[in-house]
């Protein structure tokens, strides 16, 4: 192969993968190259329609966008909305649906903290109310677009990035996956809906039957967010509520783009609708708060836990049961984000 000039087993030629074939020493169609996609070839063969240094917005063909970030680690920014914002305009004017995904080392690590950091020691708390709101209101207008967006993610899907994909419409992620809500680890909240989508998944669907108490789906989420508790599998994921049943797992992970595509094919085909976000998302109120803070008492005066994690747990409590109700209710999930 060297000696014929060739260095590499895999290339590309007018958009298809090709590979070495030692018979006729020269390349040949991949076998499976019509399920391969290559970000670098989307690049060279239909151009970036929007870009700045954190993302870009790709033509992947058929009308379907691709939403790449390309931030160290793939840390969430505020100039990632921008290109966001782009993405969720183009679905208006008519694209058939939008891929969330990349081809660097982890889809994402979450939100960039060392902004947050930054911002917090300079205690400029509006601007960063507004990146907060900012990164809620991207991932809610994706929900609400009228074309499907498909979120395919890979290794870490930290924070943030676990946050985007549950706010797609359907997540068609590898097997792979390390995915799991971090945050309380490093002292907040999950800010970006994180806290919203586990109570929508994980309590919501058991409370549309008569006298059922909601008290153990909420103790589940609350340790798993807690404890900053991450998945070692795609389908671990699934168990943990971060995939729904709906959501699809794929083994070979140069498959993963295509197969992103191919759902936001099926699901404009099939006639797709935004869900319905307005009193969707159970509260459990001041009651079930009450049992949290029990179990939240007794883990410091334990000394499992400091006491500003307590201060820590307590907030993410009140956000998990809806505040302090006095009543059980079901809520707008601009509620919940309201509260994180």
């Amino acid at each position: 192969m060297l000696d014929a000039g060739h260095t590499s087993f895999y290339t590309y030629a007018d958009g298809q993968r090709m590979v070495y074939d030692p018979q006729s020493k020269g390349y040949k169609p991949a076998s499976d190259s019509d399920r391969v996609i290559n970000i670098a070839d989307i690049r060279r063969t239909r151009g970036v329609l929007a870009e700045n240094d954190s993302a870009s917005l790709l033509d992947m063909g058929d009308g379907v966008l691709l939403l790449e970030f390309h931030t160290k680690m793939n840390a969430l920014d505020t100039a990632i909305g921008e290109i966001a914002n782009v993405a969720i305009e183009r679905i208006h004017a008519g694209a058939t649906g939008l891929v969330i995904g990349n081809q660097g080392g982890n889809f994402s690590a979450g939100a960039n903290l060392f902004l947050i950091g930054m911002l917090a020691q300079a205690g400029q708390w509006d601007q960063m109310d507004e990146a907060i709101h900012g990164l809620q209101q991207m991932i809610l207008q994706m929900r609400l677009a009228p074309a499907p967006v498909v979120a395919a993610p890979y290794q870490l899907a930290l924070g943030g990035g676990a946050e985007v994909s549950m706010g797609a419409d359907r997540i068609v992620a590898h097997a792979e996956l390390y995915m799991g809500l971090v945050e309380v680890g490093v002292g907040l909240l999950p800010g970006g809906g994180g806290c919203k989508e586990m109570v929508r998944r994980r309590v919501s669907p058991h409370m549309h039957a008569d006298n059922v108490n909601p008290s153990p789906y909420l103790q589940q989420i609350f340790e798993q967010i807690g404890f900053a508790k991450v998945s070692t599998s795609a389908l671990e994921a699934r168990d943990m509520g971060f995939l729904a049943d709906t959501d699809r797992v794929v083994m070979n992970y140069d498959h993963l783009l295509a197969e992103a595509k191919n759902e936001v094919l099926r699901m404009a085909e099939a006639g797709y609708t935004p869900p319905n976000v307005k009193g969707n998302v159970y509260a459990a109120g001041a009651d079930q708060l009450a049992n949290l803070r029990v179990g939240i008492h007794m883990l410091k005066e334990g000394g499992y836990i400091s006491e500003h994690d307590a201060v820590i747990a307590d907030e993410l409590a009140k956000v998990l049961c809806g505040g302090e109700l006095s009543a059980p209710a079901w809520m707008d999930e601009q509620y919940f984000l309201d509260l994180e």
